[in-house]
Formats: structure tokens, C-alpha cells, sequence
């Protein structure tokens, strides 16, 4: 004979559901906020902002992006996927939502031509004024990468001044917006700037000096712009996504590289070379898209701009980074490939955006979070193996004292 249940005087209990523990999301969820964020993204027409400016409207947010009129222009492929996003944006304005306002009524389209300091003051005003609530989050992006080795990259007066322009795009820019947005969160004493980078501002990479150099150049100026603007209740984060984060989704100029470079005489892993079989392996998806007006001097390859280019019998596109030019490019990726590409920097930065108690610095992806201790880890090591080399140039009160007492005069 079995035991009966044992008996409740709620006549409800013995039909209670089980309590079975909830399971994680498959996603980052996007967290709560107060209040909606008024967003100004600095690179509009990159697969990241585009992906994020979709996810903030989505999630009931504000959203000022800024475009070069250029780069829409130059670049069809660029031009038409923001196109098509701006569709989408007028289609959501026809989809009812008590909840929210439609899609086309937060948000606005800013020119802006990143090398203007002009234009970078005249996009934060608009900004300011576009929803009558300020800024919130200023979101900052390095949005171009040049591959060459240092020497490559000294050989002409046109290879200089890539190395210079790098500069000017992935500091000095971000370095206006900064200056121009600054005074308004002062005086609100609220705001979050959010600076876009790379582990590769970590981690120096071998024929990526340059933007290794631009990145960390940026980084020391956010964190030491952080102690200046905390009193004001102004917050700063660096966030840090995987390589072929920025690499990838942005444009890439490589350099003619040099012999004494090449991988059958050089056994340094070369940026070059890893990003050139990346390529390869997405080859077919689409076509490059190939920047002529930065090709400095005729290559074997017949190639034209857009997603006809044509890049010639018998090569990849991998072959195009060691052309005997200098040649520009975006990599041939699909939408979907683009979207599940910045999926997990989309996350982080709409959960890091104008959050309470923000990081520092946020490392996107357990690749980059390992590859950054391993270089912690490598540091530490050094220190420790030269510590008595570096102590022994310190002195103590007595030694100084007695040295001091030595020197006439």
C-alpha cells in the first residue's frame, strides 16, 4: 500500500506547478533603465553602429548617428546597407506601439567628416538639441586599420602619410568630439563616453604598428581624460572586442610589403598574412569593395569600385594585401556574417552605455579576455624576473642623505 500525498488546506496545492530553476538566455539580455538614452554614434554606416542604432530603437532609446557623405558616396555597398537600414527605420514608423515612439521620431542623421573640427562641433550641437534631452552617451570608434610593417610603411611620401592620416582618424577625431561634447555634460554633470577600440590596444601586433600605436595613443587619453571628468559625474570606458572586430567591419589599406618581409624569409606572424586568409575564407559571400581613388600606382589586377569589382584572374582577395600598391578595401562580408560578427560587441556596449557604475575598460569575447592575461601574465613575469635590477636604483633616507652630504656645494 502506498502513502497518500500529504494532505493541504489549500485546495489549490496539489495543482501548484513545480518551481524548476530558470535557465540562462541563449542572449545577452538588455537591462533595465530609467529613462530612455539619447545616443550620439560617430560612425554611422559601420556594420556596429548599425547593428547597435537597430538594437537602441528597439529597446526604446534615442539615437543621433553621424555619416560621412563621402564614404556613402565612394562606397556603394556602404552606402546602400545604410540605406536599406533607413528603410527599415521608415517601415517601423507604420507599426503601432503604445509603448514607444516610432523609430523615424528618435532618430536623426548627422553629416559629419571626422577630420573636421568644425563638423564635429556642428554634429554635438545638433545632437544636443535634436530631442531636447542632451547627450547621454557619446559612443567613439578608430574606424580604420593600415597594414604594413614600420619599414613598409616609411618607404614613400605616400606611405607616410598613411601613417599620419591613421592618427588623424583614430585620435585626433576622436580627440574633437571629445572637446566638443565635454562642456555640455559638464555643465549637466551627467554623461558616458565610450570609446570603441580594440585588444589590439593591449597588445602591440606585428604589421599593425600603426593602429596599434593609434589605439593606445587614444586609450592613455581616455584614462587620464577619466580622473579630469569623474568629479563632474561624466563617466569613461574603454571597450576592447577581438582584432577582426575593427579590422573587419571597417576599411583596410595595406601597403606594397618588402621581401625581407615575406613569410619564406620572416617567421614573424604577420597581420598581413592572417587577415589574407580571413579573406580568402569568406570569399564568395560578396565582393570586395575596392577603393581606387587610394590606389596610389597600377596593379596587375583589373579592378573596379563596388561589388562588381572585378580582382583579376587568378587572384584572391587575400592576394589584394600584398599588392605592389597601396590599396584600400572592405572586406566581402554578408549581412548576416556582419551581424553575428559585432553581436557580442552590440551587447556589451548597449549594456555598458550610460550604465550606473560603468568599467573602465570591458574586454568583449573569452578570445580577447585570454589573450590579454596572457599578456598581463607575461609583464607580471618580466617584473618579477628584473625586480632587483630595478630596486637597486632606489635609495634609502640614509644612503640619500650620505650621498647628499658627499656632493660639494
Amino acid at each position: 500500500m502506498t502513502d497518500a500525498p500529504p494532505s493541504s488546506s489549500n485546495p489549490s496545492a496539489s495543482n501548484a506547478p513545480v518551481h524548476t530553476p530558470a535557465q540562462p538566455p541563449k542572449t545577452p539580455q538588455f537591462p533595465p533603465h530609467n529613462a530612455p538614452r539619447v545616443w550620439l554614434l560617430t560612425n554611422g554606416a559601420s556594420p556596429i553602429s548599425i547593428n547597435l542604432a537597430r538594437h537602441l530603437l528597439a529597446h526604446g532609446d534615442y539615437v543621433v548617428t553621424c555619416v560621412s557623405p563621402w564614404e556613402i558616396e565612394k562606397e556603394e555597398r556602404r552606402g546602400r546597407e545604410f540605406g536599406a537600414f533607413w528603410e527599415e527605420i521608415r517601415r517601423q514608423g507604420s507599426k503601432s506601439n503604445t509603448k514607444m515612439k516610432p523609430w523615424k521620431e528618435r532618430v536623426r542623421v548627422v553629416p559629419l567628416d571626422v577630420s573636421s573640427v568644425s563638423q564635429a562641433q556642428a554634429a554635438v550641437a545638433e545632437a544636443l538639441s535634436a530631442f531636447g534631452m542632451g547627450i547621454d552617451i557619446l559612443l567613439l570608434t578608430t574606424p580604420s586599420a593600415v597594414l604594413g610593417t614600420v619599414e613598409e610603411l616609411s618607404q614613400t611620401p605616400a606611405t607616410v602619410m598613411l601613417v599620419r592620416d591613421q592618427f588623424e582618424i583614430n585620435f585626433f577625431a576622436n580627440v574633437n568630439l571629445i572637446k566638443a561634447v565635454l562642456p555640455a555634460m559638464r555643465e549637466r554633470k551627467n554623461g558616458h563616453i565610450v570609446l570603441l577600440s580594440g585588444i589590439t590596444g593591449h597588445l602591440g601586433t606585428p604589421g599593425l604598428a600603426t593602429h596599434c600605436a593609434s589605439q593606445w595613443a587614444i586609450e592613455g587619453y581616455c584614462d587620464s581624460l577619466a580622473y579630469e571628468i569623474a568629479p563632474f559625474n561624466v563617466k569613461m570606458t574603454v571597450v576592447q572586442p577581438n582584432i577582426e572586430i575593427g579590422i573587419l567591419t571597417n576599411r583596410i589599406t595595406s601597403v606594397p610589403p618588402m621581401a625581407e618581409y615575406a613569410p619564406d624569409t620572416n617567421p614573424a606572424p604577420f597581420s598581413r598574412e592572417i587577415f589574407a586568409g580571413l579573406l580568402d575564407k569568406l570569399e564568395g559571400a560578396v565582393m570586395p569593395t575596392i577603393m581606387m581613388d587610394l590606389v596610389q600606382t597600377p596593379v596587375s589586377t583589373t579592378t573596379t569600385s563596388g561589388d562588381n569589382a572585378d580582382v583579376g584572374t587568378g587572384l584572391t582577395t587575400g592576394d589584394l594585401l600584398s599588392s605592389p600598391s597601396i590599396t584600400s578595401l572592405y572586406a566581402p562580408l554578408s549581412t548576416g556574417t556582419q551581424t553575428n560578427l559585432v553581436a557580442e560587441t552590440v551587447f556589451a556596449l548597449a549594456a555598458i552605455g550610460g550604465h550606473d557604475n560603468p568599467p573602465a575598460r570591458h574586454i568583449v569575447g573569452f578570445e580577447g579576455v585570454a589573450s590579454v592575461k596572457e599578456k598581463l601574465k607575461t609583464v607580471s613575469e618580466e617584473l618579477e624576473d628584473f625586480i632587483e635590477v630595478s630596486a637597486a636604483v632606489d635609495f634609502t633616507k640614509e644612503e640619500g642623505d650620505a650621498m647628499t652630504a658627499t656632493v660639494p656645494g
